[in-house]
């Protein structure tokens, strides 16, 4: 099996890899294991000093890796240097708090003492996608290798340099041995790797279909897995909304990486006193958005990731249309070589639609009417996803009010939907379970183990 990388932007084959074989996935489980049983013996004050370490590689040559993500998925240059920027963020956000979220938890107990041990599991199998090459990989290594586990990467075929970049990185950091692997496999191989005794833990982020079949798989050897899957996040604009502001974020929001994100608002629950405002306002700056070389520092976004789901998404869009809905904006490819879609957006959306029901991966934004709040909230709970959302008013209390009442891992208050490490990150629903960042992510992959001492 050939492994390739391709250039988004003009649909031209970079380079090519072999498929890890069989021997060589035998070598990494067996480097992880051994790699495992020196890290986890290893001080946190020198772990901590390997993983500012590697942020120091990233921000180091922080050109070249944003010029890989930029050559392999069509990310803009100026997002993708955000990104490594992030990314190195992370590892010292992790490097500085890993000591106080793995202090041991003081039990109230009637006799003796009684308290959590937090201690590591083993090699964790890291299934990760192409959208956010380096920092969907960075924000589940950073807190497992502080937390002791160490772990093998499975990333998307379709950025092994990406892949092979971040193994580079904690090597270049002074990392041991085994402590992270990337293997370039298929997803048949991945499944045998699921099952190796090896691994101990399986984290995904992908769609549902993927998170079902590792799940299933992960389940059948009882292993532990996390998993962050689609979105299709609401984007809800009450009556007494900034709508310069809302507006504003709204694109931002919705065209972040291309449109390319789990987060990304995608069902823009618009009041019908201010609906009609809010789309003008939201297509002015849609409109305004500029798109082409993702290399060039003027362009604002570039294509897709790859040419089929730019074909897929229109598929979708021509579907809703078919179906009843309206067109404010785009809705076409551009004559290209290369992955390009035109920011759009959909209004008067039946229910029955594709951009009504399913996540649109990529550069549309769905406009929906509610006549009151109540309506809004039941129309932003009623997708099968549950990862994020927003809420914008002036009123705040309202919008906390309204924030509870909505069915996602996490709701934000006029502020745009985005992962941070110190906050947790996750879905409920179609969406996924288990959490990443902050102190809950780094004990998704630790025994939380009670020690009970009889004086």
């Amino acid at each position: 099996m050939s492994i390739q990388s391709v250039n988004p932007f003009n649909n031209e084959i970079i380079r090519q890899f072999h498929e890890a074989t069989d021997t060589d996935i035998q070598a990494a489980l067996e480097a992880s294991e051994e790699g495992f049983r020196h890290w986890k013996q290893v001080p946190l004050q020198e772990r901590s000093s390997l993983m500012m370490a590697a942020a120091q590689v990233m921000e180091d040559d922080l050109e070249h890796y944003a010029h890989l993500m930029t050559l392999e998925m069509g990310k803009t240059l100026r997002e993708a240097r955000a990104e490594i920027e992030k990314c190195a963020a992370c590892c010292r956000y992790y490097a500085t708090h890993a000591e106080a979220f793995l202090k041991d938890k003081v039990l109230d107990v009637s006799q003796g003492k009684a308290f959590i041990s937090y201690e590591p599991l083993g090699p964790v199998l890291a299934i990760m996608p192409w959208n956010f090459p380096f920092w969907q990989v960075i924000r589940f290594a950073a807190p497992n290798l502080m937390a002791g586990n160490v772990g093998i990467l499975k990333h998307a075929s379709s950025v092994p340099q990406v892949a092979l970049a971040l193994e580079e990185i904690f090597r270049k950091a002074g990392f041991p041995d085994g402590a992270f692997l990337s293997l370039l496999i298929g997803n048949k191989k991945t499944e045998k790797l699921i099952a190796h005794p090896t691994i101990r833990a399986v984290t995904l982020t992908g769609s549902e279909r993927a998170g079902s079949s590792v799940a299933a798989r992960a389940g059948k050897y009882i292993k532990k897995t996390v998993l962050e899957l689609g979105g299709s996040d609401p984007f809800v604009v009450l009556e007494d909304a900034d709508l310069d502001k809302a507006a504003e974020w709204a694109v931002k929001s919705r065209m972040i990486n291309m449109g390319q994100s789990c987060i990304a608002a995608k069902r823009f629950i618009v009041l019908d006193k201010v609906y009609d405002d809010f789309i003008n306002r939201f297509r002015s700056r849609m409109e305004a958005l500029k798109i082409g070389d993702p290399q060039d520092d003027d362009m604002d976004h570039g294509p897709m990731a790859r040419e089929d789901l730019a074909e897929g998404l229109l598929e979708q869009v021509q579907k809703s249309l078919k179906k009843g809905a309206t067109l404010v904006t785009g809705g076409d490819r551009p004559n290209s070589n290369g992955a390009f879609f035109t920011p759009t957006i959909l209004a008067d959306i039946p229910k029955n639609a594709p951009a009504f029901k399913e996540e649109l991966f990529g550069p549309v934004a769905s406009v929906i009417r509610a006549m009151d709040e109540a309506e809004a909230i039941d129309l932003a709970n009623s997708s099968v996803y549950g990862l994020g959302g927003s809420v914008w008013s002036r009123d705040l209390e309202r919008g906390q009010a309204i924030a509870r009442q909505i069915q996602s891992g996490a709701v934000y208050v006029n502020k745009m939907m985005a992962s941070d490490p110190a906050v947790p990150f996750g879905g409920i629903k179609l969406s996924g379970y288990g959490r990443e960042l902050s102190y809950l992510g780094m004990h998704e992959f630790l025994n939380q183990k009670t020690i009970w001492v009889q004086e």
